[in-house]
């Protein structure tokens, strides 16, 4: 086919797609492109192609594994033209409680628009409740704690605070007290759950509209505050300051006030102490991971929540691989089930192996410290560590720190204030700048992704 023929994008999508079966099929890879080029052609414009996929699933792996690329870099090469694929998801029936976001519009019933209208006022999730919740040795005491303070707010364990590292249901108790409350009280208690970096915008936001008072108004004669990630709030000493004063007025009322950090509130950088010491007067709690038999016992409760099963093998040798948090447990859960769907089997334990390699894989990651991170990328730079902390601006010193900040968001789990914070000082938004800068560098450049990997791979054994 010459390039004069391919006038639109259907055209041009099923060129691209024989040339890359007939390349598949010549490696003996046409499995693999049966699965996951299972795209069809919706509509293109602006040189986008838009495409369907059979499932969320779907979307999500075609994504991770990085096959829209694949079809982009194909297109082009025959083409000389950039061409972006956008998905969208069609013929999944999906339950409101998982219901996702896709390109499409979804219709709802009147019945289903007042109910996701009256969760939008907490932003609170219907599937966070004590129910879904498995406690274990590493979170009893939490659960425990939590539990109370929604069967009497206000008045026991005020304020609470949980805390620990990603993943270990922080977030899913503090929506369980709200839901709790929120179920369970014959009064219209105003209940608000927030990210604490969306409460800070909307301060910033009142601030610039110049009606601070409206935000005042609104979070300091609340009945419930359920303030999620405060260690956002380090090196922030106008939010700070708002927040000792909505925590005043809220405890003068009764209101009850439940937070979560990554970390004990005093390890926070840079917290005014007067704030630090209202929020640690009442009770703090430390979440851990899960151990064995806990993750068994989540596992199964995922599966129940499913409505599938899985075989005691196959929950054994995940148990035993997911070591982490509960987060890494659901995502394991999900590959085997989506896979499973996809190509209309039941999971066994080989399938199960293949499909997670690359998920335990990342998991033994978790622990690289960004001091590792930092040297090997200045070291192949030829730049010295400090130099990648500085201020220096030169694409010599420039490049390599957005190198190693999208390293560090890609192997750690740290924050982009964190992150900010330990390469030299920079604020939130440039740290998520340079990280965004090379995410959208590799999906164009393939040779930076390959030399990111490489950069990886040196970082894991330094750190062996």
């Amino acid at each position: 086919m010459s390039n004069q023929n391919l006038d639109d994008g259907k055209e041009i999508l099923q060129h691209a797609m024989n040339l890359l079966k007939e390349e598949y099929i010549s490696k003996k890879n046409e499995n693999e492109f049966q699965i996951w080029f299972n795209m069809k052609y919706v509509e293109s414009a602006d040189n986008t192609i838009t495409v369907s996929v059979p499932s969320s699933f779907m979307q999500q792996m075609i994504t991770k594994k990085g096959y829209f690329e694949i079809v982009e870099n194909k297109i082009k090469e025959f083409t000389g033209s950039s061409f972006k694929i956008k998905s969208i998801v069609v013929n999944e029936e999906i339950s409101d409680s998982k219901t996702k976001e896709t390109n499409q519009p979804e219709i709802k019933q009147p019945e289903e628009k007042k109910e996701i209208k009256t969760k939008k006022k907490t932003l609170l999730q219907e599937k966070f409740t004590f129910e879904t919740f498995v406690p274990g040795d590493n979170s009893n005491y939490a659960y425990n704690a939590a539990l109370a303070v929604s069967k009497n707010p206000g008045n026991k364990y005020n304020p609470i605070l949980f805390y620990g590292g990603s993943g270990l249901g922080k977030t899913h108790l503090m929506q369980a007290i709200g839901n709790y409350i929120y179920q369970n009280s014959s009064e219209k208690l105003k209940i608000c759950y927030i990210s604490a970096e969306d409460f800070a915008n909307e301060f910033t936001t009142s601030l610039s509209n110049k009606n601070p008072n409206s935000f005042k108004n609104k979070y300091r004669n609340l009945d419930v505050l359920l303030l999620d990630d405060i260690h956002f709030f380090q090196n922030k000493t106008g939010i700070q300051e708002e927040l000792f004063y909505t925590f005043n007025a809220l405890h003068d009322k009764g209101a009850q006030m439940v937070f979560t950090c990554d970390r004990p509130i005093r390890e926070i950088k840079n917290m005014t102490e007067r704030l630090v010491s209202r929020l640690s007067n009442g009770l703090c709690i430390d979440l851990t991971p899960p151990n064995y038999e806990t993750r068994i016992a989540i596992i199964k409760k995922k599966v129940e929540l499913e409505g599938k099963t899985l075989d005691s093998e196959i929950i054994d040798y995940i148990a035993k691989n997911v070591e982490t948090n509960v987060r890494d447990l659901e995502s394991a859960i999900q590959r085997v089930f989506g896979y499973a769907e996809l190509v209309n089997k039941n999971p066994t334990i080989e399938v199960v192996k293949d499909q997670l390699k690359d998920l335990f894989t990342s998991n033994v990651s978790e622990n690289i410290s960004l001091d590792i991170i930092q040297k090997v990328i200045a070291e192949n730079y030829n730049i010295s560590v400090s130099d990648l902390k500085g201020k220096k601006r030169d694409r010599k010193y420039a490049f390599p720190r957005q190198i190693a900040i999208y390293i560090s968001r890609e192997l750690t789990e740290i924050s982009y204030t964190e992150l900010g914070i330990e390469i030299g000082g920079k604020d939130h938004s440039t740290v998520m700048h340079a990280y965004n800068k090379i995410a959208e560098e590799i999906k164009t450049d393939p040779s930076l992704e390959a030399k990111i990997q490489l950069f990886i791979k040196e970082i894991k054994e330094y750190k062996k």
